[in-house]
């Protein structure tokens, strides 16, 4: 800002602080030091008596970033003013309604006046349509340009990868690099590195990383950070530590990154130990940092070394807990079974506990069938949200879970009555670069005859091992040859005995489970690693399980 206040100064001492040209070179380097230098340059802005395009110009595209209300009050401005945008108008428009995720009715007045065949406001165009999930018509604009820059490029990718559209992401930056004519920069390749995070391919994978390699690009700290969670997502932490090894240069990111992918896969210790190692390096750990050292302890049952990180948020950083990390501290004690502790610390807390903290709760109370506190739990959170599926499948579980039949049945006759439906369990696996979708109890599949009977076989082949099936989880009041049957056909189980079908080497089985992994899933794949010596990985929705010799990675605590 030093530089801003002599060039002022200098103007008003030569008697130019009023002249049009003299105050738009000074908006001009106000906006340069944005957003440091934004009420600064308003109170510029506000001294020129008829702003031209340049001055509104240059003005929205100061606030587009970080300030996208005041950059499209500015555009409406402009336009009550009279003053007519131009081709550099739109762009910062469109930037700033990405932002907001607003900005739709935009492109019929672009059309209107003629700026709808500019590349830049195109690729400003898909920008928005991706922001606000209109992925066909940001596939429209990008289709019907007779010529695409690099940014054009760039902007339909991330929008696909944003989305969760992995494999049409890939599939457009294979496009583009058939075509020839544009080659990819980091951001595009940060858009891919994405893209297969949400696949958890790891084939794919290891792919993008041999063509960073190939490619010459620089291997920046960005681009080491997302390799380094891509790797994590696609259940391979030792490689996500490699990249992270061969790094020359590291971030805070860089090293949450890492943190966060030892935590769910079951690496508390290793975690922690990192945690305080970037500490050392004179790294500040931020919140999202903390979050990830106390899932690790969560997930670890590292209680004391929990707490003890919980309390440096404030005590040695001078930072405020945001509500995360009073759930995380939740899920620590409720995991541990220290339930009354759990309960005491929601009460005391100094912010209001939302729906998430209060379910968090209820999930420690079912896994330990403490019936009374769990009911308690579930009217706190119909105060504050009544009709979340999970909170009554928690409570019908712990009912079922001893024996409470008509309670059980009072919960889901509820849930017919608000019209609740329970989230099917889902899990999908990769063979042959094709990715299969198992459903629990369902027969939709192709080959489900033949997985039927594998999985059978398989069953009955770990029984003799020791596998018992642990009916508990089938809270139902039936005969218990019923709720092995029931048991038998979890999503997880026939994802599985696909695999072993399919690849009669020794590969890694990889599942992707959209619901927690139940307690005889679990034993079941411990076994199953055993007798037919694989590596199993189930991601489930909140842990990487990693079954090998007849034991997982999270020592039977999750």
């Amino acid at each position: 800002m030093n530089h801003i206040y002599k060039l002022h100064a200098r103007l008003l001492k030569t008697g130019h602080h009023n002249h049009p040209l003299a105050l738009r070179r000074l908006l001009l380097s106000c906006s340069a030091s944005a957003p440091a230098s934004l009420s600064y340059a308003r109170s510029i802005f506000d001294l020129i008596a008829f702003p031209d395009t340049f001055s509104f110009n240059t003005i929205i595209r100061a606030h587009a970033d970080s300030s996208p209300s005041f950059s499209l009050s500015l555009f409406s401005k402009m336009r009550m003013a009279g003053v007519s945008p131009d081709h550099f108008t739109f762009p910062f428009v469109l930037k700033a309604c990405a932002r907001l995720q607003t900005g739709l009715d935009l492109h019929s007045l672009l059309f209107k006046l003629g700026f709808d065949s500019d590349v830049y406001v195109q690729n400003g165009l898909i920008h928005v349509y991706g922001c606000c999930g209109f992925l066909d018509f940001a596939l429209t604009v990008f289709e019907e340009m007779p010529e695409r820059d690099l940014v054009s490029w760039s902007s339909m990718i991330t929008c696909f990868a944003k989305n969760g559209f992995g494999y049409e992401a890939l599939a457009l930056f294979q496009r583009m690099q058939l075509g020839g004519t544009v080659k990819p920069d980091e951001v595009i390749v940060l858009s891919v590195v994405s893209a297969i995070s949400i696949l958890g391919d790891l084939e794919l994978g290891k792919w993008i990383r041999g063509f960073i390699s190939r490619s010459g690009l620089e291997f920046t700290v960005s681009l080491g950070t997302a390799l380094v969670d891509m790797f994590s997502r696609c259940g391979c932490i030792e490689e996500s530590m490699r990249v992270f090894d061969e790094m020359g240069e590291r971030n805070v990111l860089t090293w949450t990154a890492l943190i966060n992918g030892l935590a769910v896969h079951g690496r508390s210790a290793e975690a922690l130990r990192m945690f305080y190692e970037m500490r050392n390096h004179g790294f500040q750990p931020d919140h999202v940092t903390f979050t990830g050292v106390l899932v690790a302890c969560s997930h670890g049952g590292l209680v004391s070394e929990g707490w003890h990180v919980f309390e440096s948020i404030r005590n040695e950083y001078g930072m405020e807990p945001l509500p995360e990390h009073y759930g995380c501290v939740v899920d620590l004690l409720g995991r541990a079974g220290l339930l009354k502790e759990a309960c005491k610390f929601v009460e005391r807390m100094p912010i209001r506990p939302n729906s998430i903290i209060w379910r968090t709760l209820l999930g420690a109370c079912v896994n330990h069938n403490y019936i009374e506190l769990a009911e308690k739990v579930k009217e706190k959170i119909n105060e504050l949200d009544s009709y979340h599926d999970g909170d009554y499948v928690l409570l019908s579980n712990v009912y079922g879970g001893v024996g409470r039949w008509a309670e059980k049945a009072g919960v889901r006759n509820s849930m017919r009555e608000k019209r609740i439906s329970k989230k099917p369990g889902c899990s999908l696996i990769n063979v042959n670069h094709l990715i299969h979708e198992f459903v629990a109890g369902d027969n939709n599949h192709p080959q489900f005859e033949s997985i039927r009977e594998f999985l059978v076989s398989m069953i009955d082949i770990l029984k003799v091992v020791g596998y018992t099936p642990d009916i508990s989880n089938v809270l139902f009041d039936i005969e218990e040859e019923e709720k092995e049957s029931t048991l038998a056909y979890h999503s997880e189980k026939l994802a599985v005995a696909f695999a072993l079908l399919c690849f009669k080497d020794r590969r890694t089985i990889r599942v992707m489970k959209n619901l927690r992994i139940c307690h005889d899933c679990h034993c079941f794949m411990k076994h199953a690693s055993d007798v037919f010596e694989r590596e199993i990985i189930i991601r489930d929705r909140n842990h990487f399980h990693h079954f090998s010799k007849g034991s997982c990675s999270c020592r039977d605590y999750w």
